[in-house]
């Protein structure tokens, strides 16, 4: 049972300022915002974030990445340049519980809004720094791009094929680990701040994102001198784990735990692999991996991808498998459906528009897509007249000096 109080998501008495452009600190608010919170973001006048016409629409038309990152927030204009931007920005401030921001380290103290002057305004701030390489340390004020901390991170090298030089995600996943991790610090220093009254610092590295999801590759080199390398579309000694071929198609077959790979071997007809020394224990099957792979292989190529899938579905023979989607597969599969893990959000621009659903589910107090991506400034009123009061004449003022 959802709790009316909190109908708009377990954030919703939290206000948040976001300073930043692109996508390492907007996708944090994007997060704090699909959770409940009133994210305001703050742009250029006249200019906004270049988000805004990112994406693989035709030059001219709205962004279709847009809509994605920037739901579930209002948007302000401010020129935090001027004297009476960063004046405005402290007035925030003192009625708000975080700053986002993912300037490159050292921009906001040059403009005399570094933490040790947003602090003194408002003791129980948390200030959430999202950047390639840290707020400290030799490389903090070098640029850092999401590719940057990829590679810095360890996973460029480990992701691709062997044959190849490495490769990169599809997606901007350096920007995202860190805007995850950032959100992660975020609600950690919230917590604290419930018990003291005190705020703190979140700083959130893009490099240090992609290396705390690297696994044991440090400590395979620390302690065996073993550097991983690119491996294609297995894990080396995962076995069976990969992509096999059907009568039709490919099928992904996961089967490597002891009792699965009994499961899978009855489902091929041949339970006695699961008791074979060749078979029977992780490390077994791990040293053998390519000439598993061939013999399941062979299995799944006898037959069409439906009859593979069906065969593992069975409650005998429940091995984990599936297809290997894209956006159309995610549109039509019925668990999607079920748990509308992609919805259709109403756009000023675009009408109905489809989109992946707020993440992870809560059953008491859900987050939710609320509010379509703002136009440039469309809160300015809302905010500058109603949140801050301030009267016509200095409102007009401050707009003929494009300071909003």
């Amino acid at each position: 049972m959802t709790d009316p109080a909190f109908a708009n998501g377990p954030l919703s008495d939290l206000r948040v300022l976001e300073l930043g452009t692109l996508l390492a600190g907007p996708f944090c608010g994007q997060l704090l915002g699909d959770l409940g919170a009133e994210v305001i973001k703050i742009e250029p006048p006249g200019q906004g974030d270049p988000m805004r016409v990112w994406g693989r629409q035709k030059e001219g038309e709205p962004s279709l990445w847009w809509p994605v990152v920037a739901r579930n927030k209002k948007a302000i204009t401010l020129d935090l340049r001027q004297p009476d931007g960063q004046a405005l920005l402290k007035a925030l401030v003192a009625k708000a519980d975080f700053v986002l921001e993912n300037f490159r380290p050292g921009t906001l103290e040059k403009w005399g809004l570094g933490w040790a002057e947003l602090s003194a305004i408002n003791p129980r701030l948390i200030m959430i720094r999202v950047s390639g390489f840290g707020q400290s340390g030799p490389r903090a004020k070098d640029p850092g791009f999401g590719a940057i901390g990829e590679a810095m991170g360890g996973l460029r090298y480990v992701v691709g094929d062997p044959s190849t030089p490495p490769s990169r995600m599809g997606i901007s996943i350096g920007d995202s680990l860190a805007a995850t991790f950032a959100c992660l610090g975020a609600l950690s220093a919230l917590h604290y701040r419930e018990r003291t009254g005190r705020g703190q610092v979140v700083d959130s590295a893009i490099y240090e994102a992609v290396l705390a999801m690297m696994e044991s590759l440090i400590t395979d080199y620390d302690q065996r001198g073993f550097i991983r390398e690119r491996t294609g579309a297995i894990l080396p000694n995962v076995a069976p784990s990969n992509v096999y071929p059907t009568r039709d198609g490919l099928v992904l077959i996961a089967a490597n735990q002891d009792t699965v790979f009994g499961r899978l071997a009855l489902a091929m007809g041949e339970p006695e692999l699961a008791r074979h020394p060749d078979y029977s224990t992780h490390q077994a099957r791990g040293a053998r991996q390519a000439e598993l792979d061939a013999r399941v292989g062979r299995w799944t190529s006898s037959l069409t991808t439906r009859e593979v899938l069906e065969i593992l579905a069975r409650p005998e023979t429940a091995v984990p498998s599936g297809l290997i989607y894209r956006a159309p597969d995610m549109l039509e599969d019925p668990h999607f459906q079920a748990r509308e893990a992609i919805i259709e959000a109403v756009h000023p621009i675009f009408g109905k528009l489809r989109m992946q659903n707020v993440a992870p589910k809560l059953s008491t107090t859900p987050g939710r897509v609320r509010s379509p991506a703002p136009e440039l400034g469309e809160h300015n009123d809302q905010v500058y007249r109603g949140l801050l009061g301030l009267d016509e004449a200095r409102y007009a003022a401050l707009k003929a000096a494009r300071v909003v």
